[in-house]
């Protein structure tokens, strides 16, 4: 453990009246010029704590880190799968003021949140490429326009479809609309290779995943978790619409009744085993399941909404800087390796993780080897963000609540949006 470094500037960041919008706090310090930046000092061995690593692609990353830094290697520290997890242990190791974790793999959304409690530094933007990364992703990881993270990588959701069995039954094109979803998955369930599989699924189970889907059936449907000015405004009967064709696709087995249960990885190898024909999921799929026995069956398409295309949420995973780790010099220059384009190309060839980098996007061999890449710029380029507020982990628990018991029988939609504004509301006043 160390103690944390006194900072001679410092407030306490609130909620504003207006609703959810983010009021005044900072810290101030000393580094390369730039106010309010820690004093990144002190060289030797840190860790990077992250998500579990589905794709096996992150251990080779260190090694070649710890090769080219014997005397600043890196120990990865994996946290479980669940975000909700993830997020509450880099906060427990916060509150204790434990240095035991130096550079955080933290979710878009927690940005403004660890920020605001002081739990990560405030970065020196001249370090970072920001001007060659998309616009979007670089706002994730700012605070009251400062820097407290680095865009490692996005996400955008997007529909995975088989090819080959909508090729069969005769439908020419991914659907662009959940009705056209609803109706092109009896055509092609009475294919005799399809006759067992289910139509569509998400992540449904109660954690973060539901707030991703719940908020791209609102935002897709013509409605909003919170309006431009933050204030909450889920009570609308736009919002019904979105969290209706949730609901009533459960009802009437267009979402299988065990996708309820699904997070990300239930529902990829769902799909990848043959048991789905459209998943909503994110990029990281792609690669495994060119590995699978789908290999060449399947495409992406943006997702269908209710009178077309719909919305995404914005997702992926930015690095972070503990305020309590040691040796934030090697820390710093981590992150610059962890962030720079070439790493994250490598990430994107091995792992289909989404860049941060625009260029990526427009290099004709990467578009030449992954396909997908015009449908994923474009879901990123028009996502929605989910609230970004400092008491995030309020909000999401009440939106997973909510949505989950509409899911699952034990409310009406009207009456689950209902009592969801009124949570939001109250998350607001305090």
């Amino acid at each position: 453990m160390k103690t944390r470094t006194t900072r001679a500037l410092r407030c306490s960041a609130t909620l504003a009246a207006s609703g959810l919008l983010l009021t005044a706090c900072g810290s101030s310090g000393s580094d390369s010029g730039q106010s309010g930046t820690a004093s990144f000092e002190g060289r030797g061995p840190i860790t990077y704590v992250a998500g579990k690593d589905t794709t096996g692609t992150v251990q080779p990353m260190l090694d070649r880190w710890n090769k080219l830094h014997p005397k600043e290697k890196v120990t990865f520290i994996q946290l479980p799968t669940d975000a909700d997890a993830q997020r509450q242990q880099m906060i427990q190791n916060a509150e204790t003021k434990s240095d035991a974790y130096t550079v955080l793999s933290v979710d878009v959304v927690w940005t403004s949140e660890f920020a605001a409690h002081q739990w990560i530094d405030l970065l020196p933007e001249q370090r970072f490429p920001l001007a060659r990364m998309l616009k979007p992703v670089v706002e994730t990881a700012k605070y009251r326009g400062g820097l407290y993270a680095v865009p490692a990588s996005s996400d955008g959701g997007m529909l995975y479809y088989r090819t080959d069995l909508l090729k069969k039954a005769g439908i020419s094109r991914p659907p662009t609309t959940w009705a056209q979803l609803t109706a092109d998955c009896p055509k092609a369930r009475k294919l005799p290779e399809a006759k067992d599989m289910s139509c569509y699924a998400g992540q449904f189970q109660k954690y973060e995943g539901l707030t991703v889907n719940f908020s791209e059936a609102v935002n897709s449907a013509g409605g909003a978790v919170t309006d431009a000015n933050g204030k909450p405004d889920v009570d609308t009967p736009a919002a019904k619409k979105g969290l209706d064709f949730l609901v009533g696709s459960v009802k009437d087995g267009t979402i299988p009744r065990e996708a309820i249960t699904y997070q990300e990885e239930d529902g990829r190898q769902a799909f990848q085993s043959g048991k789905l024909l459209f998943l909503r999921n994110w990029p990281y799929v792609y690669s495994l399941a060119g590995k699978s026995e789908i290999a060449g069956k399947y495409a992406v398409a943006p997702l269908p909404g209710l009178n077309g295309p719909g919305s995404s949420s914005l997702g992926g995973h930015n690095m972070a800087l503990s305020s309590y780790a040691r040796n934030k010099a090697t820390a710093l220059d981590f992150i610059k390796f962890m962030t720079s384009e070439e790493t994250t190309a490598t990430f994107l060839k091995d792992a289909s993780l989404a860049p941060p980098y625009a260029g990526l996007y427009d290099d004709t061999a990467l578009v030449k080897q992954y396909p997908y890449l015009p449908v994923l710029k474009e879901s990123i380029l028009h996502a929605v963000p989910r609230p970004r507020v400092v008491q995030y982990g309020d909000v999401t628990s009440a939106i997973q609540r909510e949505a989950y018991a509409a899911l699952t029988g034990t409310k009406s939609s009207a009456q689950a949006l209902k009592d969801l504004q009124k949570d939001l509301q109250q998350s607001a006043a305090q």
